[in-house]
């Protein structure tokens, strides 16, 4: 049964009570962190504070009643006589950064009774962090506890007065009467509809939706010019954050960008924008890792006139001592760069520019990379474990129109593999689930033919793999396929590869994984990285703040999900996603890699972002009552989809228990108006472009708002998870995991199949390691795969008193001791030498879904957002 909500009304207190309550002062104690910039003190920023504090100009804090409402202002709560921080100067004499605590003193006024909310007014110059307000012997209530978090600007830098709540959840039906409208009017405040907005300013606490029209710069340069995703048939794409940016000069369709120095200025909402910590290794990134930021001259300097690595010993080289600034260089970037960023870049590295630490593919074992055997289980757990599928028929078939692309069926025969089946006939293979395949052709070939017009030169790749009895994987074919030179329709041309050890064959199988490893890299980066993860969950971001308050109970189980994506997905725009940017240079479909992930948008369902319907539907899996999870693997040692059941399910078991104290039936949820605005908007509006589609959750029943979360939370954490924070334990060394290619197959005659026959090692390098776009690939992956130390991880609040239910506090102590079962469950199976996909050749213990992590590079942890 749903407890009440509702403070103890004032009216209920005695004639007594009341007397002895006149005069009474409540105590407060306020938690708030003034401005800092790149964890140095705003000198000018409080020096100014503690001016306008000596002049009279303080913050101020009214509470407002949540039972009794003001007649003459449309019955909204009474709002109480300011009260101010006590101390602001004597309190931030040391100019110190972190947080601090300033008493505050409300004189008790009957008329408020019970506050559950309280207004804040800023007089200061300059914002400041407000985290806390904690009332203490509050008549009739006792504690009460707001939790802000949230930047308050300067009093006239808003429209509207900054309200806060405290902590308890309501849904909107059960709100205090007296707190209804201010509900509805911090919701309204951040649609931002109430008024036109140009370009949206840092103190905007505006949430709008915006096509990807910023990708391209066509004032730069037609070179420049990308298409706009979203709003459109041929380029679908879910919604991005509004900026308010006005259009390009060349095209009114575009939105012109900011300069890349400005990253820290792009617009979102300043309570989306990462702390000064995520925000200091940002600004390292920026300079280590974007090659616009260096002049040319400083390029050239640092690698020359080379774009190639002689030897797979000078790569290794990277890991040991990293690049010699030349004389003179590091005065150079000094005076070419602002200076807090390069105080970033030299903060560890001394003066060695780009030293790496040794990734973990090559720590134990330099050669195992080069294995079948590691080759396969990276696709069951490396970097992205989510693509490989069941084989059910033979030979693999096209989804292709034939109209425009001819015959695409797959030119891999039994002659090709039968002999590597351990005595099996395809068809037993099949038949007995011992066939996978790692699938490409479809999603790249479409673009093969303008992809291979750059610099690039790729393959649209299938690899077949058998189950071997021990449970590990072995490839036994790869078909590397071209567009027809006469046109499309007329298919394409195929050629087919198998394993060998021995002389020239072995070095043309290493260069025929190569290029699978190619086209899986784009798709791990821009498909289940970008598209699965960063952007589809931005439209449930912006459309939770939007449209659930923060006093509904699903914007508090879903907002630690949410923690920084905005920030993250707005800075990927800036120097990631953009012409030009990282992912152009470092991914082989180069200007085409936006626009190609807007195809495989086109084919996203929500739904088959739970894991269970993933796994089923690319074959890995059944359904099976019996089964601990509802399905049962078909290979059972594979490490991402045994840990990302466990993890499944006990964020499911957490988000039911969550989710049936505040909804007892389908009515309820039906009824429910915020969460029915919230995903009428979130289909309509946010993923637009699939409104129609019938595969949407109706959100009428508590079963699909319990799924629906669940897949959300899922997708924000675990999946994420998975796909990004091992970049460098196996991208790291190129190598290992190539991301683009500059030559095709060495065809025997000619040069390249003799320097491949004589030293295969520098002509795998040539195709596969140019050498700036892999320093550029490994200092991003390095970033990447890095844990902040203000790090949330599953299960884990940015403070204990989120909620006043204790009820639901104790089902979350729960879900924190189930994650730490499936912690020490995760160890054990690393330790059970059976389990041989694990650890692998490479011997690297799969812990990318350990929950928990320390700071760093640690391949391991779950974070509960996707912040990076």
């Amino acid at each position: 049964m749903l407890h009440s909500k509702y403070p103890t009304s004032s009216q209920d207190t005695t004639v007594d009570t009341q007397h002895k309550n006149e005069g009474k002062k409540i105590k407060g104690r306020v938690v708030l962190m003034k401005k800092v910039v790149l964890d140095v003190n705003d000198l000018k920023a409080s020096i100014l504070d503690r001016v306008d504090e000596l002049l009279g100009k303080a913050v101020s804090l009214r509470l407002i009643s949540s039972v009794n409402g003001d007649p003459e202002n449309e019955l909204k709560g009474k709002v109480g006589k300011p009260a101010y921080l006590e101390n602001w100067v004597t309190t931030i004499a040391p100019l110190t950064a972190g947080e601090a605590a300033f008493d505050v003193t409300f004189d008790w006024e009957k008329e408020i009774g019970v506050p559950g909310a309280f207004v804040v007014r800023n007089e200061h110059h300059s914002e400041f962090y407000l985290k806390t307000l904690t009332l203490e012997d509050v008549p009739g209530e006792g504690r009460v506890h707001f939790v802000c978090n949230s930047w308050v600007y300067p009093a006239d830098k808003y429209k509207k007065d900054r309200v806060f709540f405290s902590n308890k959840t309501y849904l909107s039906s059960d709100t205090p009467k007296p707190l209804q409208k201010f509900r509805e009017e911090e919701l309204v405040n951040l649609r931002g509809d109430d008024e036109e907005r140009g370009e949206l300013q840092e103190w905007d606490r505006v949430y709008d939706y915006a096509y990807y029209n910023d990708l391209g710069n066509p004032d730069k340069g037609p070179e420049y010019a990308r298409p706009v995703l979203g709003g459109s048939i041929e380029y679908p794409y879910p919604r991005r954050g509004k900026t308010g940016r006005p259009a390009t000069k060349t095209d009114p369709n575009t939105e012109s960008r900011l300069k890349l120095i400005q990253i820290l200025n792009v617009y979102v909402p300043r309570d989306e924008r990462f702390g000064p910590i995520k925000m200091s290794d940002l600004l390292a990134y920026v300079l280590k890792s974007i090659p616009q930021v260096l002049k040319p001259e400083i390029r050239d300097l640092l690698v020359g006139n080379k774009d190639e690595f002689e030897s797979m010993e000078e790569v290794l080289k990277l890991y040991e001592g990293g690049l010699e600034l030349p004389d003179g260089i590091l005065k150079y970037i000094s005076d070419s760069t602002p200076g807090e960023i390069f105080k970033e870049l030299f903060r560890t590295d001394g003066e060695k520019f780009l030293k790496f630490p040794v990734p973990q593919v090559i720590k134990e074992d330099k050669s195992a990379w080069r294995t079948d055997e590691e080759f396969a289980r990276e696709l069951l757990a490396g970097v992205n474990p989510v693509t490989i599928r069941r084989l059910q028929e033979f030979p693999p078939s096209s989804e292709l129109d034939r109209e425009v692309y001819g015959d695409q069926t797959s030119q891999i025969t039994k002659e090709h593999i039968e002999h590597n089946l351990n005595g099996l006939t395809i068809d037993e293979a099949i038949m007995n689930n011992k066939l996978f395949i790692l699938n490409h052709h479809d999603a790249w070939m479409p673009y093969l033919r303008r992809i291979n017009t750059t610099s690039t030169k790729a393959y649209a790749s299938r690899t077949l793999l058998f189950l071997n009895n021990d449970g590990t994987l072995k490839p036994i074919a790869i078909e590397l396929s071209l567009p027809h030179p006469d046109g499309d329709q007329f298919g394409c041309i195929s050629k087919v590869y198998t394993p060998s050890s021995q002389g020239v064959e072995s070095s043309i199988w290493q260069f025929a994984k190569g290029y699978a490893l190619v086209n899986d890299s784009g798709c791990h980066q821009l498909f289940s990285h970008w598209l699965r993860a960063h952007a589809v969950t931005e439209p449930f971001v912006i459309a939770a703040n939007r449209q659930l308050s923060v006093l509904h109970p699903i914007h508090k189980l879903l907002h630690p999900h949410f923690r920084g994506t905005m920030n993250a997905n707005a800075s990927a725009r800036q120097v990631l996603t953009n012409a030009g940017g990282v992912i152009e240079e470092i991914i082989f479909a180069s200007k085409f890699s936006m626009e190609w992930s807007s195809a495989m948008y086109k084919d996203w369902t929500f739904p088959d972002q739970a894991l269970p319907a993933d796994l089923i539907k690319r074959g890995v899996a059944v359904e099976d009552s019996s089964a601990s999870h509802g399905v049962r693997l078909l290979i059972e040692d594979y490490p991402y989809a045994a840990d990302g059941l466990e993890l499944w399910t006990a964020i499911k078991t957490w988000v039911k228990d969550y989710c049936s104290f505040y909804y007892k039936n389908d009515q309820m949820v039906q009824n429910d108006s915020e969460l029915q605005s919230w995903w009428k908007e979130l289909r309509e509006v946010g993923h637009s472009d699939k409104k129609e589609e019938p595969w949407w959750p109706k959100m009428q029943t508590c079963d699909e708002l319990i799924e629906s979360c669940t897949t959300i939370i899922y997708i924000a954490s675990a999946h994420h998870a998975a796909i990004n924070y091992g970049q460098y334990s196996t991208g790291g060394f190129v190598p290992n995991r190539p991301t683009l290619s500059r030559r095709f197959m060495p065809e025997e005659g000619t040069p390249e199949y003799e320097e491949l026959r004589t030293n295969p090692d520098k002509a795998f390098l040539k195709t596969f390691a140019p050498q700036l776009p892999t320093l550029l690939g490994m200092a991003t992956v390095e970033i990447l795969s890095r844990h902040p130390t203000d790090e949330l991880y599953l299960g884990q609040r940015d403070t204990a008193e989120w909620t006043t239910d204790a009820d639901i506090l104790q089902a979350s102590e729960d879900f924190k001791k189930n994650l730490e079962a499936i912690e020490a469950k995760i160890e054990k199976m690393n330790k059970d030498e059976r389990l041989k996909n694990r650890f692998g050749p490479a011997k690297i213990p799969y812990t990318l879904l350990y929950p928990s992590s320390e700071p760093g590079l640690t391949n391991k942890g779950v974070p509960t957002s996707i912040n990076i």
